[in-house]
């Protein structure tokens, strides 16, 4: 599948967006561990979320769809099955790393294998704590899928500081330990978004969290039951993004977007373009469990700003439409700190490159991070053809900042969109975006 996209301005829109993929992974995990029926609003029916709903049916669980509410059948923490055939997990990260954490303690063997991306993507960082934990889990020679789980003697409570930002490699780790015999702790150097902390205090899971001079550290303790709760799920911060991006640099231009996460752990993009001058207005409508607002973009002058390392793991879903924005800044745009980059659906580092070049802009690739020679306020991309290495947030990245492209522009291998937001043509077109699925 290719995009199609015209150069644009004048964008208007009041638009919403699909339920935030993050939230999405953890309501249907914990609620398949609950005893009990729990129903889920909002769930963003891509096909990552998509593919963790079929993980669980697999392991015995019954979920179903009425309308646009979910219904999950909780088994417990030990009710879940045996699968009869390994567990595919597409192209979604997050579901493979959190679920092997709680199927490291059931008392039967699992398969977790993905496609050809997630094949790629490092599993090591979550085999090594798992195995300190008791766990008996091993991957390939290369520390990748596929991941085989065996039955092991129950879990043992660690004390680990982690060693890379993530996010996914922490909530694996809570997740497992809610099995683990006493008081699991867990030291972020860098604080990471906070999704699964936030969904255990919604299931009424006991967590700790102390803040330290320069870190976080997490406690969490096992348990033996957990009650079903009923969800509500916001929209996805990272898929307001783009239209974020698209309000600010497309000329002429105010769109408003609904009912989006603002969790402080998820919006370092917000803050960063706000130093860049950007001019954003939020609008506070919740503050539950994922505080909520509406957010409005408008046409907007930005400067280059060095970007520091807190903001880049609070943004790491949405540094490609950071570099977007960085490209038609006034100024130099410095990132460092950002080597995560290099291990999601692509190296995305390697592939903003790539698409900076081919859009006509001068930049310095670097080993954990880029400085970008932006464009200005009256710049224009190239007209370009863009390989997006089948990245959903590269492909999106890239088709709005065509909005400011010289000509036509055609992004390529973009059927990964999909994975977090099917509807993303339809709402493109909703704010007056001229883009086609060809």
């Amino acid at each position: 599948m290719q995009f199609k996209i015209l150069q644009g301005k004048g964008l208007r829109g009041d638009i919403t967006i699909p339920g935030d993929k993050s939230i999405s992974h953890r309501a249907v995990m914990l609620a398949s561990l609950a005893e009990g029926k729990s129903k889920i609003s909002g769930l963003l029916e891509g096909e990552d979320c998509l593919a963790t709903v079929e993980v669980f049916k697999k392991l015995g669980v019954s979920i179903s769809k009425e309308k646009e509410e979910y219904t999950v059948e909780g088994r417990g923490l030990q009710g879940l099955h045996e699968p009869i055939s390994p567990l595919d997990f597409g192209n979604s990260g997050t579901s493979v790393r959190l679920c092997a954490g709680l199927l490291a303690a059931q008392e039967f063997s699992s398969t977790l294998i993905g496609d050809s991306s997630l094949s790629s993507r490092p599993m090591r960082r979550i085999i090594d704590p798992l195995s300190l934990m008791g766990a008996d889990i091993a991957g390939s020679e290369d520390g990748t899928l596929p991941l085989k789980i065996q039955p092991s003697d129950s879990l043992k409570p660690i004390t680990y500081s982690l060693p890379v930002a993530s996010a996914q490699v922490k909530s694996c780790l809570m997740f497992a330990s809610l099995y683990a015999q006493g008081v699991t702790e867990l030291e972020e150097k860098v604080i990471t978004r906070d999704h699964t902390e936030r969904m255990f205090k919604q299931f009424n899971i006991p967590v700790e969290i102390n803040r330290l001079k320069e870190s976080n550290l997490i406690k969490v303790k096992n348990v033996e039951y957990i009650a079903p709760q009923d969800i509500n799920i916001c929209g996805d911060f990272s898929s307001a993004s783009f239209f974020i991006l698209a309000g600010l640099i497309t000329p002429d231009s105010e769109i408003l977007i609904r009912n989006v996460g603002i969790n402080p752990s998820r919006i370092g993009f917000l803050h960063a373009l706000r130093h860049m001058g950007a001019n954003i207005e939020l609008q506070k409508t919740g503050s539950s469990v994922e505080p909520t607002a509406n957010i409005i973009a408008r046409t907007s002058d930005l400067k280059g700003i060095t970007l520091n390392t807190n903001l880049v793991a609070n943004m790491i879903d949405e540094m490609p439409a950071f570099f977007i924005a960085a490209s038609l800044a006034d100024g130099v745009t410095k990132v460092t700190d950002a080597m995560e980059l290099r291990t999601k659906e692509s190296d995305r580092l390697q592939a903003m490159s790539e698409a900076l070049n081919s859009f006509g802009v001068k930049f310095r690739l670097e080993k954990d991070g880029i400085l970008i020679n932006g464009l200005g306020k009256e710049g224009a991309f190239k007209g370009a053809e863009i390989d997006s290495h089948g990245d959903h947030r590269i492909a999106m990245a890239s088709s709005i900042g065509s909005l400011r492209s010289d000509s036509e522009t055609i992004i390529l291998d973009c059927l990964n969109v999909d994975t977090s937001f099917p509807n993303f043509i339809e709402v493109c077109k909703d704010v007056g975006i001229e883009i086609e699925s060809i």
